[in-house]
């Protein structure tokens, strides 16, 4: 039978009055309506005539027929609403592209009534939404249709879009009955299938993190994941515990310590001892404290946790009358502290400094001493090249240079000895005492005081218990307003997030005076000590009082600082945000952009983007555009790879504030990660026209590059070279000096041992890093502020910990090339020696008269000799009146000669010979060099080295989850066999007190690499001699004039 050319006769039975021969029309309508549907477009009114018959038995053919036509025609609503109509003849599981089209459409439509209802039912921080407005019903059909979605995605086991459909349509409830329902059916099935529940509730905690940008779902979210985690068999306390962080359920995240150690088994007790290191990582300093207040136990040693930090390793073990419990506890408090992974980071970095002195000598060679940009940013190259290192050698072997430091470079120069002490706070104090303001004592540098409170506060950054009511009393105890200034960033950082309400009434006292130099700090430090609190109290009075202040220093500190305190608050922020946006002052504008990039830092916020691109195309003020554009980093440095497509066109704007914003907002996202995309944008821009452009793509260079070798990336060679070069070059700015100096110190920061991470191994906000890196990028206004980088640093160190929280000696495998993430190669010193000992020139008329002169000489000697040995009775000689010969090399110069040419080339023969053989080494080594190799506890391993490392199947340790890097706890195989400890290196270089360097001199290497601060101190803390370092001034001019005569 040939099959239909046209419809014509179909559609003309719908006009019949026999009701089977209509629906024997719709039924072969139906089946060639995609062919046919524009004959049948013309007569769709006689198909929807019948739908609304209820009489007519096949109302829902017609419905689905009229669908079809209409989704041909483009008309989706209503092509949507008579799917509805059809009812189950609506086939949800067909394969048509007209089915997935509408069920598309129907997925839309139903997350925008459900989201919308959900907004009106939990409310909303969005103050533009009304509450007024009532929920909109769903249509029960339409309901209907999704359930079935739900039901047929659970029944074919495809869980993730359900799940995901779910998520964005706010039924929690499906999320629940989805991930219960896999749980089920592992259990009935295999047991190698139970890990399908827990491979959905990582999947929901990725989108939670991730892509949901609303907090109040996000929370919903994760409460209910937290209830499914702990209804497991076995509970994965490790995704809880990322879930207590956001949620901020300090007693949650007790409990769960607290269930672990009472479980009183090996595993639980590591896991529990893992978890606090997580939340150590992870948690502001006001969680952490709570968390330790609602521990079991009585918390005695917590006013002795600078003692324990000096201690043993070992946690107490050795008092009868404690119970296990209790000693365990004490062991989570101190790790809770932070104590116990500040020590092992700074073993780590002590043990493994690989800093290259060369390229710090290089710099200062370079650069002149005199000129304080390049005096400070020497400075700031060594204190990143040595942070946490504790090795402040360079101080001490270069005192001339440091002599030449005055004003705020001492402030910065003796700020600096905190950045290399990062994190040494058994000596912190006793390190910079003889610098420290003293009582009763008016002698020394204002600067080096202040300076010597903000490296306090640096040393104890994040962990600042035990120094902070010291800098309060110094800070309310000067009137020195260099002295205020270094006192309030040094309590900004050890305070940061405390909550302290008593310390942000004092800086507030101190800022009514008004001061600039002061009132900066202060702004600064008010907003971390409140860091991510909201505090609107205090939004209030930051803003009130840059409405009385004239000081733009002041204003600008207090911006960032309400900045700060909106950190991670998302849409709780979006009033202040639009207040500041709206301001005249394009201070308060430049405040207003910060609060978006610390509210939605990692968030990858649409709205937040859109706004910051609008106003880096708007604004009137450059520094207001300028950081429009870099904020885009914070925003989006989740999802680095996204960054180089949304700055491209802005790293060409004719405005070169933009070009500067677009390449530090590449540093900022893809720092650490080597990313090429970014690398080729940066490239042009460091030969830009502009020096602050330049400036801006070296560290951000820098920044991505960090603990990148030649393997890893071929271009780090060159880009190495070239900082080198801009730093040596004589005709290049000061500012791209300043900016390649920064560069090399970023790049071989902490040893060549740290990189630069905003997030947590574990995946959360890294809460120190992230502010560390937004106030490192106001060293555009302040260079002090260049300090603050060095909280972003984070050790790449895998530092394994038994039991007891000791170190034990054990070995794991790396299946990787050794060469493939090894340390860069050191500056060859012969290089430098072969440019210094350069061949003078000598002309050939020069050469003969010395040889001339040469040869005199020696007949001169030759003819005393034999007068002496003759005693004058020599026979005279008279000379031949033949031709004289030309007089040549006698036997002894030729053989002289001879000798000399012959060992010359032996001499490059053997340099040949070496060159070659040096090159046929170097090849066999890259041909033999095997796959796989060990490495020792407390080594190096780079966040791309991770998924190569694995743990010896023979081995006696086992680690109590997959290895993130940083601290990881171990399950011993072989309790009963006696455990080899490694040496703790770092505690042999305590320091010296003041003027005891000589005499510990022969005490061995280690102290050779410290004693730069000791060294220093009565350089840093003499007084400055008002214009002892300038140049003279020029003799006046004399004028000879006619008038003169």
């Amino acid at each position: 039978m040939p099959g239909l050319t046209s419809a014509a006769g179909l559609i003309g039975l719908l006009d019949e009055p026999d009701q089977q021969l209509r629906c024997f029309a719709l039924q072969q309508l139906d089946n060639h309506v995609h062919q046919f549907w524009a004959e049948i477009a013309d007569e769709v009114s006689k198909i929807e005539i019948l739908y609304e018959d209820e009489s007519f038995k096949q109302r829902k053919l017609a419905a689905l027929v009229a669908s079809k036509v209409y989704y041909h025609l483009g008309e989706y609503e209503e092509s949507m609403m008579f799917a509805l109509g059809a009812g189950e003849l609506f086939d949800i599981s067909s394969q048509e592209e007209y089915v997935e089209t509408i069920i598309s459409k129907f997925i839309e439509e139903y997350i925008s009534v459900t989201t919308k209802n959900d907004v009106l039912q939990h409310g909303t921080v969005d103050q533009t939404t009304t509450t007024s407005e009532e929920p909109t019903p769903v249509d029960p059909r339409l309901q209907d249709i999704v359930e079935r979605l739900f039901r047929s995605c659970y029944q074919n086991e495809d869980y993730k879009p359900a799940i995901g459909i779910a998520i964005e349509a706010r039924r929690l409830d499906v999320v629940e009955e989805g991930i219960t329902l896999a749980g089920q059916r592992d259990l009935d099935e295999d047991e190698e299938q139970t890990d399908m529940a827990v491979e959905l509730m990582e999947y929901v905690l990725h989108i939670a993190m991730g892509e949901v940008q609303e907090v109040g779902l996000r929370e919903r979210l994760l409460r209910l994941l937290v209830k499914l985690f702990l209804a497991l068999p076995s509970p994965d306390y490790f995704s809880i515990s990322k879930c207590v962080i956001h949620l901020n359920d300090t007693a949650l995240a007790a409990k769960i310590l607290s269930d672990l150690v009472q479980k009183e088994d090996s595993k639980s007790l590591l896991v529990a001892y893992q978890i606090a290191f997580d939340l150590d990582t992870s948690a502001t300093q006001e969680f952490l404290q709570k968390v330790m207040a609602d521990l079991p136990g009585a918390d005695s040693d917590e006013p002795d946790s600078a003692a324990a930090t000096a201690g043993s390793d070992t946690v107490a073990t050795d008092s009868t009358e404690d119970s296990k419990s209790t000693k365990h506890y004490r062991a989570i408090r101190q790790i809770l502290r932070g104590t116990k992974s500040i020590e092992l980071s700074l073993e780590f970095l002590y043990r493994n400094n690989r800093t290259d002195m060369q390229i710090l000598n290089k710099i200062k060679d370079c650069l002149e001493a005199r000129t304080s940009i390049f005096h400070t940013a020497l400075t700031f190259a060594n204190a990143f090249m040595h942070s946490g290192t504790m090795v402040d050698k360079f101080f001490r072997d270069n005192l001339d240079w440091l002599s030449k430091a005055v004003n705020w470079s001492k402030f910065t120069a003796t700020a600096a000895l905190g950045v290399i002490h990062k994190g040494n706070l058994s000596q912190g104090m006793k390190l910079l005492q003889p610098y420290l303001p003293q009582e009763g004592v008016s002698n020394g540098s204002p600067y080096s005081q202040g300076g010597s409170l903000y490296g306090l506060g640096l040393i104890y950054a994040n962990h600042g218990t035990d120094v902070l009511e010291f800098l309060r009393k110094q800070f309310n105890a000067t009137q020195d307003e260099i002295v205020q200034h270094g006192g309030a960033l040094g309590l900004g950082v050890a305070g940061m997030a405390t909550g302290n309400s008593a310390i942000y009434e004092e800086l507030k006292n101190i800022l009514w005076s008004d001061s600039a130099v002061a009132g900066e700090a202060i702004g600064l430090a008010m907003g971390l000590i409140m860091l991510g609190t909201g505090n609107m109290g205090a939004i209030e009075d930051m803003m009130q009082y840059t409405r009385d202040t004239q000081h733009e220093k002041i204003i600008r500190g207090l911006s960032l600082g309400m900045a700060l305190i909106m950190f991670g608050r998302q849409e709780a922020a979006d009033e202040l945000i639009n207040t500041l946006l709206d301001g005249q002052d394009p201070i308060l504008r430049y405040g207003g952009i910060m609060t978006i990039a610390l509210a939605y830092c990692g968030t990858g916020s649409n709205k937040a983007i859109r706004k910051l691109l609008h106003v880096a195309v708007s604004d009137v003020n450059d520094d207001v555009r300028r950081v429009s554009v870099m904020s885009l980093g914070f925003i989006l440095f989740r999802k680095p790879s996204a960054v180089p497509r949304m700055v491209e066109l802005l790293s060409e704007s004719y405005n070169p504030h933009v070009r500067y914003g677009a390449s530090m907002a590449l540093g900022i996202a893809c720092a650490g990660t080597g990313l090429d995309e970014a690398i080729d944008l940066l490239e042009p821009m460091i030969k830009d026209p502009t020096d602050f452009v330049r400036q801006g793509a070296l560290i951000s260079m820098a920044m991505i590059l960090v603990q990148q070798n030649e393997q890893m990336n071929p271009k780090v060679p060159h880009i190495r070279k070239t900082f080198e070069t801009m730093v040596a070059d004589k005709h290049e700015d000061a500012m791209a000096k300043f900016g390649a100096a920064l560069a090399l110190g970023i790049i071989d920061a902490g040893g060549r041992n740290v990189t630069i991470g905003l997030q947590t191994p574990t995946g959360s906000l890294n809460v120190p890093a992230i502010v560390g890196m937004a106030v490192f990028t106001q060293y555009w206004y302040w260079f002090p502020l260049t300090h603050f980088l060095t909280l972003s640093f984070t050790p790449t160190g895998l530092i394994g910990l038994d039991e007891d929280l000791n170190i034990p000696d054990f070995k794991f495998w790396s299946s990787t090339r050794p060469s493939l993430f090894d340390y860069p190669p050191k500056v060859e010193e012969s290089a430098t020696k072969k440019t210094e000992e350069l061949t003078t020139a000598v002309l050939s008329t020069t050469a003969k008269a010395q040889q001339r002169a040469k040869r005199a000489e020696k007949e001169k000697a030759a003819k005393e000799a034999a007068v002496a040995k003759g005693d004058g009775e020599a026979m005279d000689v008279e000379p031949t009146t033949s031709t004289p010969a030309t007089p040549g090399p006698s036997a002894e110069e030729k053989m002289d000669v001879d000798e000399e040419t012959k060992e010359g080339e032996g001499d490059k023969k053997e340099v040949e010979g070496e060159k070659k053989e040096g090159e046929g080494d170097k090849k066999k080594r890259i041909e033999k060099e095997k796959v796989g190799y060990e490495l020792t506890n407390l080594s190096r391993v780079l966040p791309e080295q991770l998924r190569y490392i694995a743990f010896l199947e023979d081995g006696r340790y086992e680690p109590v989850k997959k290895p993130t890097g940083g601290v990881l706890l171990l399950l011993d195989r072989r309790p009963n066999e006696e455990v080899q400890l490694m040496e703790v290196k770092s505690r042999k270089s305590v320091t010296q007190p003041a003027g005891a360097v000589a005499g510990a001199a022969a005490a061995g290497s280690a102290v050779e690499e410290i004693g730069g601060a000791e060294a220093a101190v009565n350089i840093l803390n003499a007084e400055d001699d008002d214009g002892a370092d300038d140049a003279p001034l020029p003799d006046p001019f004399d004028y000879d004039t006619d008038s003169d005569e």
